[in-house]
């Protein structure tokens, strides 16, 4: 449970910093190239969410194999915790999300 309760930490915080860290480099690039930063900023962090998920996920797909195999051998437990691997990958996301809508002051919708 210990290690469950690490990976799930971990998760959460690679999703949180592939969005922000991602978001506000991109950021800065636009900037260099003469582009309005914060509306790039927001544009850069809505098509980072998937790629964000993924990466906190492992980035292959061993979720996806592991979730199949659990759900082939009847292994609930391991269905669960392959779905809530997911979740806390999806709230890392949006909770850098969120904090960017907060920082530039921009609509993310």
């Amino acid at each position: 449970m210990r290690d469950f309760l690490s990976t799930i930490i971990i998760t959460f915080f690679i999703a949180f910093g592939v969005i922000l860290g991602g978001a506000i480099i991109g950021g800065l690039a636009s900037f260099l190239v003469g582009k309005a930063p914060l509306m790039e900023t927001v544009d850069l962090a809505k098509k980072l969410k998937i790629w964000a998920i993924v990466a906190a996920m492992g980035g292959t797909f061993d979720t996806i194999t592991n979730f199949e195999r659990s759900f082939l051998n009847g292994a609930t437990y391991e269905i669960v915790k392959q779905l809530v691997i997911i979740f806390i990958a999806m709230a890392g996301a949006n909770t850098a999300m969120l904090l960017l809508q907060w920082l530039t002051q921009e609509n993310l919708n």
